[in-house]
């Protein structure tokens, strides 16, 4: 729609160009009233074509119409058939698919759109065949339908590519059943020697196939020997290719991967877009080999020196993907993307900027950060960040060059900026703070001087905390006091209570600054905010209180350092569901676990889920209603305090006559299944149900007492029992299979009567495993390095495993977590896309209430083996064994 566009000179700034376009100002109501130009008996082609245009406009900027307005303008359109305009049966076919007229209006076109249809000018052909299919519904299709199969093979490519477009929108949005039997004439239409022809026939042609995995082969092989001529429909070939590849049982064999060779044929091809194509189909090929890479590298290193903007910036995005899995593969490509550094298309220059971070070696750092240095002031916030993120990698890389890549962050940060791009920076300084010890005090002194000047709170209190967990153990701490008071009197409130809680730890941690931090303290409770005030009364009772009495100050150390070991999110439970009463809060009764599983399961579609049925209950966590449960069954009073419940683990299928989970309670020396059982059969009554569980394979453990089920009505939950006993401190697990025993009794559906005959009968359930992970508690910490630094080395035990073969880091994570039934701490269980090694952080409590904390160290090389290093801390060296022990069995 060209009238639709702005009519502005190009050289004009943004702000005049309103002054240029011809819709300035308009008003539906004005326009309407132009509309009626359409009626008048001598037709002006010209003017009614300015009115159509004005309508489309006002549509397409959202404006919506009433139903009678509508009306009006679709009946005045009508109208317009009889001018033989060419241009102005253009607008008309535009407008009336806009309009998108009702089914009782669509009969007034239809017949001049079907005349339109057969007429011998093409123009109108095509466009009364798109109208057609997309005003009329499925009876008038299949009135048309001998028409459209004859436009699919029409001699004119317009009429022909009209008939195949409208294929594929009745496809996806009407009458897909009526599309599907013109296959015959689709694939004659792909054979056809016009290029859009070819390439909506092979759209359409696929997406008829595309729920049928063998025919969508068949397609692929049968035109990828060469009968393919356009260039669209190449790439979309190639596309389509790149998918079967992914679907094929094939695809992790390199040597006998189906297609490859036509993809590298592809890169032979004269046309640009069909190169880049299936260049960019062979580096997205999963398991991809270096042999497999270099032609597309090459011709992607060719595109790096193209006169067009469009190639060098798709060689060099797709470049930048490859080097985030290949780096060696495109290092052949550094010195063309260092020549794109100074390209005047920013985006290129920043993507060759951290494709050659990515690649470069130690020796090219000093070159890499002056170009960079030169550009970074003529670039968006969001391509900056890209930079910044990139920098940190390599810095984290080339650990030696950690003076040049800090000053740099450095320089930037004092540099004009919003809040995302310097919070980028702020985080990457604090990572390279946190891995490379030699960075420590350059970073935090840079850090000290952006919080002079920093515009964002949050960066302020988060550096700020920062300072005061590590100031304090650089070799001068008094350096920073200077920095950190200077925000108490020139901050707003959040920061100056951030600042009086870093000085409290200096005060707690260096001696000698006590006296000077007591001073500044006192000075803080004549703020005018009740925060600062409240916090410096609290630090200043403290540090100079008895709390520091024992221990060496250990107390006073824990008291501002430490972590409550509690979930935040039960905490705030806890306090919202406390009523004020003469008892007072116990943080005691926190529950520790991170989720709070409910008794009854959701339910399973057509299923209600078994549940344990012990109605009303004021206990706060779902451990301590298991717990009441248990003590109030005398089988299984004595085993002593209960150290966890499992969640709810399904032993049928959804849709089946019975519905029965278990869970799995956990104490010193025994092992309670308790069986939740829900009765699906309105017309039934179960009695006496148990469970007879076999323990053969699992040989330490056995079986102690049972506790039946009287009687389970329909839809209403039950719970049966079964303990086994297991030796003290043992880490006993095992399979049990289990068979579900009861009595059924019929139920007179329409007195609700039982009979007194029951007939005796059995239902296999799913096999039940006890494994290592049931004697782990989640508890997570807050701030894992200094709970990691107070359980100290004495029981700490650090060795590597080798994981074998991986799809990817994620997946080797994740299956070391579920291993160990630990609570990842501080996010460190997601791991960056495409990253090659990762660092896993884990809290839990070993049965006997023990405190243990994980270090996973993971890396992976180029064929997925996956190696890890584990370091384990706990409060015992028995149990820092059996996690090793554990990883080495798993």
């Amino acid at each position: 729609m060209a009238l639709a566009q702005p009519l502005v000179k190009k050289d004009d700034d943004r702000d005049d160009e309103a002054e240029y376009s011809p819709f300035l100002g308009i008003e539906k109501g004005a326009v309407l009233q132009e509309a009626r130009v359409f009626n008048d008996p001598q037709l002006d082609a010209r003017r009614c074509a300015q009115v159509i245009t004005k309508l489309l406009y006002l549509i397409n900027q959202g404006e919506t119409f009433t139903k009678v307005e509508a009306t009006e303008v679709f009946f005045a359109v009508t109208k317009l058939f009889q001018s033989k305009d060419t241009g102005l049966r253009r607008m008309v076919y535009l407008i009336i698919k806009e309009l998108s007229p009702s089914a009782d209006e669509v009969i007034i076109v239809t017949s001049s759109l079907m005349k339109d249809m057969n007429s011998k000018t093409d123009m109108y052909r095509a466009n009364a065949i798109r109208v057609l299919c997309r005003i009329t519904d499925g009876g008038l299709l299949g009135q048309i339908e001998r028409y459209l199969k004859q436009a699919i093979v029409d001699k004119n490519p317009v009429v022909a590519s009209a008939a195949l477009v409208s294929g594929i929108h009745l496809l996806q949005v009407t009458n897909p059943e009526i599309v599907r039997r013109w296959s015959n004439e689709v694939q004659e239409a792909v054979q056809s020697r016009a290029a859009l022809v070819q390439f909506h026939a092979l759209g359409l042609l696929h997406q008829i196939r595309q729920n049928d995995r063998l025919a969508v082969s068949k397609l692929v092989t049968s035109l990828t020997r060469g009968s393919v001529r356009s260039p669209l429909a190449q790439c979309l070939l190639i596309r389509y290719t790149s998918q079967v590849i992914r679907e094929s049982s094939l695809n992790t064999q390199a040597p006998d991967r189906p297609f490859y060779d036509y993809l590298e044929g592809c890169l032979r091809h004269k046309a640009e877009m069909v190169i880049f194509e299936a260049a960019r189909a062979i580096t997205e090929l999963s398991g991809v080999t270096s042999r497999e890479l270099t032609p597309a590298i090459t011709v992607l290193q060719l595109f790096l020196s193209s006169s067009k903007p469009v190639l060098r910036f798709a060689a060099v995005r797709t470049l930048n993907k490859v080097a985030m899995t290949h780096p060696l593969a495109v290092t052949n490509c550094n010195i063309d993307m260092e020549s794109l550094i100074s390209d005047q298309n920013r985006s290129i220059a920043t993507l060759a900027i951290t494709t050659l971070l990515k690649t470069g070696n130690e020796s090219s750092v000093d070159r890499l950060m002056k170009q960079i240095t030169n550009f970074m002031s003529d670039i968006a916030d969001e391509f900056k960040i890209v930079v910044v993120e990139a920098i940190r990698s390599l810095c984290l890389k080339f650990p030696q060059k950690y003076r040049t890549l800090m000053n740099f962050l450095s320089n930037i940060l004092r540099e004009e900026g919003g809040f995302e791009y310097k919070k980028a920076i702020v985080d990457s300084i604090l990572i390279l703070i946190r891995d490379i010890p030699e960075a420590k005090e350059s970073g935090l002194s840079h850090l000290c001087e952006f919080i002079e000047d920093c515009e964002f709170t949050y960066l302020s209190t988060q550096i700020l905390h920062f300072l005061g967990n590590e100031g304090p153990k650089t070799a001068d701490p008094s350096k920073y006091i200077r920095y950190i008071y200077n925000r108490v009197i020139l901050e707003n409130a959040t920061v100056r209570a951030s600042a009086v809680s870093a000085l409290a730890k200096f005060g707690a941690l260096v001696e000698s600054l006590k006296p000077r931090i007591f001073v500044l303290l006192r000075r803080c409770l004549f703020d005018n905010d009740d925060e600062v005030r409240d916090r410096a009364t609290l630090y200043l009772n403290a540090l100079g209180g008895d709390v520091s009495s024992d221990n060496d100050g250990r107390d006073l150390k824990e008291f501002i350092y430490g972590t409550l070991h509690l979930p935040l999110v039960n905490l705030e439970a806890s306090l919202q569901a406390y009523e004020a009463s003469e008892e007072p809060f116990n943080l005691a009764a926190v529950p520790k676990e991170v989720k709070s599983q409910p008794l009854a399961e959701k339910k399973a579609p057509g299923k209600k889920a078994a549940a344990t049925n012990v109605g009303p209950t004021t206990v706060t966590s779902i451990g301590e209603t298991y717990e009441k449960l248990l003590a109030s069954i005398p089988e299984f009073s004595e085993f002593g305090k209960l150290f966890k419940s499992s969640p709810p683990v399904e032993l049928t299928e959804a849709e089946t006559e019975y519905a029965v989970n278990v869970v799995k309670h956990i104490f010193s020396n025994h092992v309670v299944l308790q069986y939740n059982c829900t009765n699906t059969i309105p017309e039934q009554v179960l009695e006496n149900v148990h469970v007879i569980v076999d323990a053969s394979e699992a040989e330490e453990f056995s079986e102690v007492a049972s506790k039946p089920l009287k009687s389970l009505p329909y839809d209403s939950p039950g719970q049966t029992f079964v303990a086994f006993e297991k030796p003290e401190g043992a880490l006993s697990t095992g399979k049990f299979s289990n068979m579900l025993k009861f009595v059924v009794k019929e139920v007179d559906p329409a007195t609700g009567d039982v009979e007194e005959e029951g007939v005796e009968d059995e239902y296999q359930l799913e096999d039940l495993e006890v494994n290592s992970a049931d004697y782990m508690l989640k508890v997570g910490v807050s701030n894992f390095k200094n709970a990691w630094e107070s359980l100290g080395a004495d029981f700490e035990r650090v060795d590597e495993y080798g994981l074998g073969v991986r799809e990817s880091l994620s997946e080797a994570v994740q299956a070391v977590i579920n291993l160990l039934g630990m609570q990842a701490c501080e996010g460190t269980d997601v791991v960056p896309s495409n990253s090659r090694s990762h660092t896993c952080l884990l809290a839990g409590r070993f049965i006997g209430n023990i405190q243990v904390l994980v270090r996973l160290s993971f890396g992976i090389d180029g064929p997925k083996q996956v190696a890890m290093k584990l370091a384990v801390r706990s409060e015992d060296q028995f149990v820092s064994d059996a996690i090793h022990e554990i990883v080495a069995n798993g």
